[in-house]
């Protein structure tokens, strides 16, 4: 009796994402990991001097965190009720955060009790942070108003009542000190200069606006809220650069990389999107398990932080690069020992003794070996199978139409195999590698069940799915036959006068030698 030939699985191309220099850079992070918070995660700072801890702004807290810690290394509690936007000074000594009472506090890092605190708002203060010359705050609120505050009297410079609704979001400019812009739910973004008493320019995002960002350079100014994020010129006097709409739900935060050459989005959508700064092209985008609220990034990209809506804190480490040079300084095997008994070639008189390999079957080999047509079809159904190598569900049917066996492998099949059997076939039936065989079975599934048609509402579901499928692909082929249809007349076309061009110019070589002649 023969042995037994395994299921040769058809290798085709991998249909995945192409492999860049970027796909490699923001997979090189560590397995995440996963910190709970009290509550929603509304703001992530890095502060920007050694030793680069972050604060967390969520519920009435704010914990700071080392970056390598999963436990607080310090908690801001004096908080009423919920804090907002704790964000650092860029000399990384003082924290200043909203409430929803209304009042800005400010702390010292070293510090537990408030430095300052600030009452003007009259509604929660949703955005705060410092401008460049580090004495002054800026601040919005659900009052409609943007305010500026100092520092060193704790008093009200000026104040701008110039939305239309919350005051969400905002940031300074690192390059003007009396810059800053804040966004609103009255979907506009609006850039201040304190030394004038009304704002200087007026952006219309056409969507409530989550989030906005300054680049390093001032020059540019990104604006997120609905699904789309937008890039806008400030030196042209808000002029739209592009308009990105990659996320499926509203997007809620924004964050620039340490070398300002890509931008980060992440969304309710629960993904992160990473765009390159030059073409605004999506190079990188990470999946979370949640919507998500927040996001940051440490210098140097060791660390990405996000915040989700469930409160849990993800937290993903870089990689350690590998050292080379330990490796490179090992002593390597001579090279004798690499090539000792490669030529020898066995005399006559010698024995060979050959080790047998011992061939280790799949579940659906065993299965098909032993001639159980239907659990091996049932085998290859299974989801990590079906869904992830549906190559390998495909070159089963196949084995088994080859064997004949198809037909009763898919007959006496309860509501749910056959809602699975269909599920599957109309998903991959217009896919071309796998199409020659899936036709075969939607035909034995359909003359099969035929008679149980109008009993299960399920099954008669997924028969039109089916169907509506087929009927697509069949639209498209034909609209792609007229289209190869009128290409092949254009190039016959084209061909037929690039004949006729060179025949005149023979014609005319060959009078006019007549003539010299």
């Amino acid at each position: 009796m023969a042995a037994y030939k395994p299921v040769v699985v058809q290798a085709f191309p991998r249909l995945g994402e192409r492999i860049t220099q970027d796909t490699v850079y923001w997979r090189g992070y560590k397995t995440p990991v996963q910190i709970k918070e009290f509550g929603a995660v509304n703001k992530i700072d890095f502060s920007p001097v050694p030793p680069y801890n972050y604060a967390v702004t969520a519920s009435s807290r704010i914990h700071i965190y080392g970056r390598y810690s999963q436990e607080p290394i310090k908690t801001f509690s004096r908080f009423k009720d919920a804090a907002y936007c704790a964000t650092y000074r860029d000399d990384g000594n003082l924290l200043v955060a909203g409430s929803e009472e209304g009042s800005i506090r400010l702390f010292d890092v070293s510090g537990k009790a408030p430095l300052r605190q600030f009452d003007g708002h009259t509604k929660a203060v949703h955005v705060v942070g410092f401008l460049s010359d580090k004495y002054r705050i800026f601040s919005g609120g659900d009052d409609y108003s943007s305010n500026l505050w100092d520092i060193p009297s704790a008093t009200e410079i000026v104040s701008y009542s110039e939305h239309a609704d919350y005051v969400r979001c905002g940031c300074a400019s690192k390059v003007n000190a009396d810059v800053f812009v804040t966004g609103s739910y009255d979907h506009t973004v609006k850039l201040f200069d304190a030394r004038t008493k009304s704002s200087v320019m007026t952006i219309e995002h056409g969507q409530p606006v989550e989030s906005v960002l300054l680049f390093p350079s001032g020059g540019l100014l990104v604006s997120a809220g609905g699904r789309y994020v937008k890039v806008w010129d400030v030196l042209k006097g808000g002029q739209l650069l592009v308009s990105l709409k990659n996320h499926h739900k509203t997007v809620t935060c924004l964050c620039l990389n340490s070398s300002g050459q890509r931008l980060l989005s992440g969304s309710l959508d629960r993904h992160v999107k990473i765009y390159s700064t030059t073409s605004y092209k999506v190079v990188h985008s990470f999946n979370y398990a949640t919507s998500i609220l927040s996001l940051a990034l440490s210098p140097e990209d060791e660390t990405i932080v996000v915040g989700m809506t469930n409160g849990v804190l993800n937290v993903k480490h870089r990689k350690p690069e590998e050292r080379k040079e330990k490796s490179q300084n090992r002593r390597q095997p001579a090279y004798r020992t690499h090539v000792k008994g490669r030529t020898y070639m066995p005399k006559q008189e010698d024995f060979c003794v050959s080790k047998p390999v011992k061939r280790v079957l799949r579940k659906y080999d065993k299965l098909l070996k032993s001639f159980q047509s239907s659990k091996a079809l049932d085998a290859v159904l299974e989801p990590p199978i079906r869904l992830y190598t549906p190559e390998v569900t495909v070159a089963v049917m196949q084995e088994l139409h080859r064997r004949g066996t198809l037909r009763s492998a898919l007959a006496g099949r309860d509501e749910k195999q056959i809602n699975l059997l269909l599920t599957f076939v109309a998903r991959r039936v217009i896919e071309p590698r796998f199409t020659p065989v899936l036709v075969t079975v939607a035909d034995m599934i359909t003359d099969i069940y035929q008679p149980v048609v109008g009993q299960s509402a399920i099954v008669d579901r997924q028969f039109l799915r089916l169907q509506e499928a087929i009927g697509k692909e069949i639209d498209y082929q034909e609209e792609l036959l007229e289209v190869l249809g009128m290409m092949d007349t254009l190039f016959a076309t084209f061909t037929k006068k690039r004949a006729t061009y060179l025949e005149e110019n023979k014609s005319n070589g060959l009078t006019e030698t007549v003539e010299m002649n």
